[in-house]
């Protein structure tokens, strides 16, 4: 069964959520990060996805506190991502407790680097890859490398790299449905590979044919804020497997 992973978005220690990673078009919500995090844990929910949005526009990361307070608080397995562009953020944000960093900028601007700590750190290591207008977009969403999305994944195809999260930014936040075809093509390029949807969730239904299709992971953002998706959905969904 496709595993379900909450995301919270941080700016300044709260939640908010971007559309197509606008931060001007970003809107901010009442809940907590740790609120958030303990009401998924209490139905059943075992990884969250947690995203430094400050730390991703900057060279380190930002919010570590509130990684800090969740993973203290928590059982949930926390995979991070923002600002790690150094081996002193990637450490600083393993010792903050979490369990996996999402690493973007720095493997497709220092592609050997990447390399470098995937050999140390295995499966720890989750490769971010998200597009924008066929790029690979890098810094918090703020430019884009020369390389395409597939382009970059090879890079790292003789490694023990097993995770991808794969963002289209043009439905990020815009609860209008995931790109389905990126997805299942990119699952059945790099089956090796668990790729993991990110952007556009808007319901159950989208859940649904995502594991029709094949997709291992999806990360579900606005569309829990926003109530088109609830607790007691992804409660159910988890009683099911």
């Amino acid at each position: 069964m496709i595993e379900l992973i909450p995301a919270i978005d941080i700016i300044n220690g709260r939640c908010v959520r971007l559309s197509q990673g606008d931060y001007i078009r970003g809107k901010v919500y009442d809940a907590q990060p740790l609120d958030m995090a303990l009401s998924y844990e209490d139905i059943g929910i075992e990884r969250l996805h947690l995203v430094d949005l400050d730390g991703a526009k900057s060279s380190f990361p930002s919010n570590l506190k509130v990684l800090e307070t969740i993973a203290s608080r928590t059982q949930l397995q926390i995979e991070w991502g923002g600002g790690i562009k150094s081996e002193d953020a990637l450490s600083a944000v393993f010792d903050s407790g979490a369990t996996f960093a999402i690493c973007g900028s720095i493997a497709a601007l220092k592609p050997g680097i990447f390399k470098k700590w995937l050999i140390a750190y295995g499966s720890r290591l989750v490769l971010g890859a998200d597009i924008k207008d066929g790029k690979v977009a890098v810094n918090g969403w703020q430019s884009t490398s020369p390389l395409g999305l597939v382009e970059l994944i090879y890079l790292f195809a003789d490694t023990d790299l097993d995770n991808v999260i794969c963002t289209d930014i043009s439905k990020d936040g815009m609860l209008e449905g995931p790109s389905f075809d990126l997805y299942k093509n990119l699952q059945n390029t790099f089956d090796a590979i668990d790729i993991t949807v990110s952007g556009g969730i808007s319901s159950m239904a989208d859940i649904e044919k995502l594991e029709e299709m094949g997709l291992r992971k999806v990360i579900i953002g606005k569309a829990i804020y926003e109530n088109r998706i609830t607790l007691k959905d992804l409660e159910q969904w988890l009683l099911k497997g």
